[in-house]
Parts: structure tokens; C-alpha cells; sequence
């Protein structure tokens, strides 16, 4: 990247983004959408069965004008601003109130480690659990759950049964249902079986949806898909 371009950005409210791609969205209500998938580079939490390490660093920094157009060009209506860490960079509340004024559908993937209270209210904020096998546990930020909105989304990625029977107690004492009726859980991917979260789920009755990562069930465990 020249010289000249990352002093632009930096004047124009820049971001350092790991890679950006269109796909099919695999995880939560907008499973199926063509998605623009915008991912920030950086995050300081370190889940034992993270997807996308290679975000923790590098990448190449764009302004949100240059990020608002790419997205436009896709021709699509929704556009995902994921990570890492998305909140960790500033600017991220300026791209996504700039896609949302384009007349883009947004959704935010958050590891719910940071202050949410400030995302534009017009964004559909997904917000990681972490259950205790993530070994990130400590980071959940609870006080976020009052900041979420009816159209926002709780995500719990579960490793074995102890990470379920520890999402059981949490959903039930911090009364998650009153802050969204939208709650997934989520087999960590070739660790648990999916069948048997499932199983564990329905014999429970539990008030959550079941989900699995369609994208990785279609195109493998990789970068852009």
C-alpha cells in the first residue's frame, strides 16, 4: 500500500481489514443471505477453537469510504462486520453507521468483550458467549446484556457437555430471554458432535435454537468462505 493512500485513510477515518469476500451467511437468523463479509484485523482474546487466527494481525488499512463502496459493488444487501474483533478498532462504529446509511442490512459479530452500548441502533448485533472451554470465559462482559435489543442475537459456541451444562445455569440466572428471544448454540466445529448437542437441547427443553456453520459445512474450514 503506497505511501500516499495510508495517509488518506488516515485522514478519511481508516480501519485495518484481514480480507474481505462475499459468501453465504452460515450462522445465525441470516443463515442463507449472500453476505459481503467485512473482517477486521486484531483481537485480544485467544479461544482455544478460534476460526480466524490468521485476523490476530496484518491486513491492509482502508478507509470506510473505500469499505461502503466495496460493499455496494457487490450488489448484495447484507454486509457482516466480523473479526477478530471488530469493536477493538474505533472506527468500526463509523463503517457500520455508514453501511446502514447506504441502505444496507448490517449485522456486527462481537466477542461481547467489548462495550456494545454505543453500536448504531440500526446494526443487528450478534454477541458471543464465551463458555469455559473457549478458555475465555473471564472476558464476558455482562453488563452488555441490558444494551441488546429484541432483533439482537446471543451465540454460545459449545465444546462438551460441561460448556452445555454451564450455558443451562448462565441462560437461566442472568435471564438472557429478557434481554432477546434469539439465543444459538453452536457445536465447536469437528470437536463435539453436532448430533449430540442437539439431543442435549431437545431432552432439555431448552429455549435456544440449534445451529451449525453452514459454511463450513459446505465449503470446509478455511478463509473467505
Amino acid at each position: 500500500m503506497s505511501s500516499q493512500r495510508i495517509q488518506l485513510a488516515q485522514d478519511q477515518g481508516s480501519l485495518r481489514i484481514s480480507e474481505t469476500f462475499t459468501s453465504v451467511q452460515g450462522e445465525t437468523s441470516f443463515t442463507g443471505w449472500p453476505t459481503f463479509f467485512i473482517r477486521l484485523t486484531g483481537c485480544p482474546l485467544r479461544c482455544v477453537w478460534c476460526d480466524s487466527e490468521y485476523a490476530f494481525k496484518g491486513g491492509e488499512q482502508y478507509t470506510v469510504q473505500e469499505l461502503v463502496q466495496l460493499a455496494i459493488e457487490q450488489q448484495v444487501k447484507h454486509i457482516t462486520v466480523t473479526g477478530g474483533e471488530p469493536l477493538a478498532q474505533p472506527n468500526a462504529h463509523h463503517l457500520m453507521r455508514a453501511l446502514c446509511d447506504a441502505g444496507l442490512t448490517v449485522s456486527l459479530e462481537t466477542s461481547g468483550a467489548f462495550d456494545i452500548s454505543e453500536v448504531d441502533s440500526r446494526v443487528h448485533t450478534i454477541m458471543d458467549i464465551k463458555a469455559p472451554g473457549s478458555g475465555e470465559a473471564e472476558q464476558n462482559r455482562w453488563e452488555n446484556l441490558p444494551h441488546l435489543r429484541s432483533t439482537d442475537e446471543l451465540k454460545v459456541v459449545i465444546r462438551d457437555r460441561a460448556d452445555y451444562e454451564w450455558t443451562k445455569i448462565q441462560l437461566i440466572e442472568r435471564n438472557w430471554m429478557a434481554y432477546t428471544p434469539i439465543i444459538w448454540l453452536s457445536p465447536s466445529y469437528q470437536e463435539l458432535s453436532a448430533k449430540d448437542l442437539a439431543n442435549w437441547v431437545i431432552e432439555d427443553r431448552l429455549p435456544v435454537r440449534f445451529q451449525m456453520q453452514l459454511h463450513k459445512e459446505l465449503w470446509g474450514d478455511k478463509p473467505g468462505v
